[in-house]
């Protein structure tokens, strides 16, 4: 196993208190970050995680509770987390929904609120990490796209439309904020074995498995490594990429 070095630097990562976002935690913990840990509910699942955190190195590991969508709230996420904890130098988006339903009968609040938490999101939690970072001259984003988002798939319009929108986003804001040092990077997992894939049953895990070339699901931690990579020093010349973590399922 690769441990990045991030002694010294604060990572503020979304929808950590599970799957992707909870190992991505756990990742920059092991390399000696204070890591901030954002989620919207579940507060056991967030206590967990952050007792992880811990337990894997973290020089610090803290809770944040609030609703990504909320503009005002990402603000003062970003302001906590520089206040608290001495800086940010690390910005992982990673929390997302998916209302899956076929286009014409989506509704209208499923698809703004899909486009608010996804998108929007990223977006603001982006325009207010951006002062601390380029103050500092320095600092990495990395967003969580998907598959789906490059690939499309019936009955997520909603999802894969935002996660497309992440990849325009990601490589506008690394153009923006190149001269400052702070690099803009994208992931995109495909299959991933989650508590969500979890649940489905085994002939239906199989047929997933059946598309990738690997013949496997993806672990968290297959995503967590490339996010861990993609926030390191070793990436220090890698700006606007799209990283496919997918067993070769979309090439």
């Amino acid at each position: 196993m690769t441990v990045h070095d991030f002694k010294g630097k604060v990572a503020l990562v979304t929808g950590a208190s599970r799957g992707i976002g909870r190992a991505v935690a756990v990742a920059l913990g092991r390399g000696g970050a204070s890591v901030a840990m954002a989620y919207a509910g579940n507060d056991a699942a967030a206590a967990e995680a952050r007792a992880l955190v811990e337990q894997a190195g973290a020089a610090r590991a803290v809770l944040l509770k609030f609703d990504v969508s909320d503009p005002a709230a990402c603000a003062r996420a970003v302001d906590e987390v520089v206040a608290g904890l001495g800086g940010l130098h690390i910005l992982v988006n990673n929390a997302g929904i998916a209302l899956d339903q076929l286009v014409m009968r989506q509704k209208d609040e499923e698809w703004r609120r899909t486009l608010d938490v996804n998108l929007g999101g990223a977006f603001y939690l982006i325009r207010a990490a951006a002062r601390p970072m380029m103050k500092a001259r320095g600092g990495a984003i990395v967003n969580l796209t998907s598959v789906v988002g490059e690939m499309g798939n019936a009955g997520q319009a909603a999802y894969a439309a935002t996660k497309a929108g992440l990849v325009g986003l990601t490589k506008s804001v690394a153009r923006e904020l190149a001269s400052r040092n702070v690099r803009v990077n994208a992931v995109s997992p495909g299959f991933i074995d989650t508590d969500m894939t979890a649940s489905l049953p085994e002939a239906a895990r199989q047929k997933m498995a059946e598309m990738i070339p690997l013949g496997r699901l993806g672990s968290a931690e297959d995503v967590a490594n490339a996010v861990a990579w993609l926030c390191s020093d070793q990436a220090s010349y890698v700006t606007g990429e799209v990283l496919r973590v997918n067993g070769g399922m979309y090439m």
